[in-house]
Order: C-alpha cells, then structure tokens, then sequence
C-alpha cells in the first residue's frame, strides 16, 4: 500500500508512554506519579470555576503562570514560556534546533521521547553512554557530542534516577557550540538544580513539569526558562492556545501552595531513602536516586523476571529492554500501603 507520509515518519517506531493498565487491585508504580494528591488548593479552583468562561479562548501565553514564575526566580516573564506538559515544550525545541542537517546529542540511557522528536526532523541522533552500573557522565562527552547542535542533558537522569555533578553541567554548557536543554523533571526530589544556568548562559534551557513534584500528571502543564531571545524564537512555534483556561488556573494555585508543595516534596524523598533501604536488604543494587523513582537491580540480575513476576501479582514497575538497562527495573516511590505491597511480593520472589 502506498504511503502518503514522510519517509522518516515511516521509518519511525514511534514513543510508547507508560502503560496504564486496568487491573483489580493494582499497585501502579511504573509512570513516576506522585504518591500524595495535589494541593487542597486545586479542588478550590474545581469547585468555584465558572464554567461560563469556557466560551472565552484562554490567554495565550498564560502569562499569570508566567509572571508568578519569573517572580520566584528573578527574571521576567520574557524568560518563561508555558506547555501543555513539558512534552510540548520538547516539540517546540525539536522543531526550532532540529533538522537533516542538525543534529542531536542525548545520554543513553535516557528519555527515550528524544529519539523520536528527532526522527521527526530528520535529524541524526548521538547517543553517548553513560558509565555502566553508575550511569555517570563519560569524560569525553563534549567531544562526542561536538557534532550537534542540541545537547539533551536529563538532570536528575530518567530512567536511571541519578544526578550530575553542577560544575560538570556547567562547564559542559560553557563549552558546547549549540544549544543545551536540561530536563529537570525530577528536580524538585534533587539536592540542587540548574536554574540558575538558565538565567545566566544565553544558550541554555531548563525546563520543569508539574507531573511529578505537583501531582498533576493529569493535568499536563510545563515550563523553560530560557533568555529572551531563546523564548521569543519559541514562542514562534508554540500551539495558538496551548494550555486551556483551567489548567493555567489549577496549575497557579498549585504553584503558589508552597508549604504544601515543600511536605510532600519531603515525604517523597523519606520514603525514597526507605524504600531503597530495604530493597538492598533484599538483595537489590540501588542507583543513588535524586528522583522520586528507584532504578534498581534484582539479586540474580534479571530485571524482565523480577518485572514479569511483580505483574503477575497486579504490582507494575517499569522495564527497559536493552544491554545498559535490562538488568534493572524502575520503581515509582508509591504510598505507604503501596510501597509495603510491592515489598511483601519481592520477598516471595528472592526469599
């Protein structure tokens, strides 16, 4: 049968999200949703939302978003642009930076969404690989990656969970003769983060969602922060209405529920260091999380295994396929019911 698409779309596999899977009794630890719920402020703006505005188009640009983000990190809303998740921003960075004659350099294993967004272009894809078992950054990174011109850095990484020395990245965006966006997805689980990069170096961008440390996976809203220039390019290829009227107003009350935000932040990281605890009691190599997941080794090195048995039992973990990640599968920090599930089914497994 004839095809009427682009070559490279053929030729593309395509991203397959996290599975969401309907089962009795199910244990859901495999898409890195937060274990609590969002902010009590949330279910205000639900229950006093005036529906008649739903005629009007949302602000464009959600600058209320965007002037309460530049408030909190010192620069102007210039510098911000808002997504419907940060998977849109990634497609407006893909289109602006991509091309069969631009190409990309990301960390392997990483977030595999790059790969595809840069099959869509055309452009070729670096892979560079990280250190077998700590997943560390390799030395000569920057001459591996001297060919592209966008540089992906996954900062805490997905789906290791693991960080990177700030200098390091710094020195990195110093250094590259391109664009470098660094994903930050998980950095409100992580000891720092590199904002301030952002704010500083005219070829960086950092971007944050509000799917994981907010709890509105559901809700799909990211940011980047960028210099103006970087931003008003981007803005050229942003979606006319891209974020509806009631995810801007659901995501700001959200945002300016700090003391909420900060406790289950914390919860999250507590029940990180315990969960990691006693799966290394069991038997398990942990990587060293910054992230609200653990990507962790079973004790016979068979991730697939370990994955398929835990479904048998309705607990879903994640597993990647593949030499560097085959070993190991990535668990979502779950609530405390959940965590003790997922537990008591691994001690049938290896005990």
């Amino acid at each position: 049968m004839k095809s009427y698409f682009r070559p490279e779309i053929d030729a593309m596999a395509g991203y397959v999200p996290g599975e969401q899977p309907k089962m009795a009794n199910l244990v859901k630890l495999n898409t890195n949703e937060n274990p609590f719920a969002p902010s009590p402020e949330v279910e205000k703006v639900l229950r006093s939302f005036d529906a008649a505005l739903m005629r009007r188009y949302p602000d464009p640009r959600a600058d209320a978003m965007r002037c309460a983000i530049a408030q909190r990190n010192g620069i102007k809303k210039e510098n911000v642009i808002i997504g419907n998740g940060s998977d849109d921003i990634l497609t407006m960075i893909f289109r602006s930076f991509t091309s069969p004659a631009l190409a990309m350099a990301m960390l392997y294993p990483s977030y595999s969404l790059y790969a595809e967004l840069a099959a869509m272009q055309g452009a070729e894809v670096i892979r560079i690989a990280l250190a077998e078992k700590t997943f560390a950054l390799p030395e000569n990174l920057l001459e591996q990656a001297s060919r592209a011109n966008l540089l992906m850095l996954t900062r805490p990484n997905a789906p290791t969970g693991n960080s990177f020395c700030f200098k390091t990245i710094e020195n990195i965006c110093r250094s590259f003769d391109g664009i470098v966006v660094i994903d930050e997805a998980y950095a409100d689980f992580a000891e720092d983060n590199c904002m301030e990069l952002a704010k500083t170096l005219p070829n960086v961008i950092v971007m944050r969602t509000f799917s994981k440390s907010y709890a509105l996976a559901g809700l799909r809203l990211g940011y980047a922060v960028a210099s103006e220039n970087i931003i008003e390019g981007l803005m050229k290829l942003k979606d006319s209405y891209n974020v509806d009227m009631l995810s801007q107003s659901i995501a700001l009350a959200a945002y300016n529920d700090t003391a909420y935000f900060a406790d289950r932040v914390a919860g999250v990281k507590a029940m990180r260091a315990k969960l990691k605890t006693e799966l290394e009691e069991l038997g398990f190599y942990c990587v060293d999380s910054q992230s609200n997941f653990l990507f962790a080794m079973p004790p016979d090195g068979d991730g697939e295994r370990c994955f398929k048995s835990l479904r048998e039992e309705a607990v879903i973990v994640r597993y990647f396929p593949g030499e560097a990640t085959g070993k190991y599968v990535r668990i979502t920090i779950g609530n405390e019911a959940e965590n003790a599930r997922l537990l008591e089914v691994l001690r049938g497994i290896y005990q």
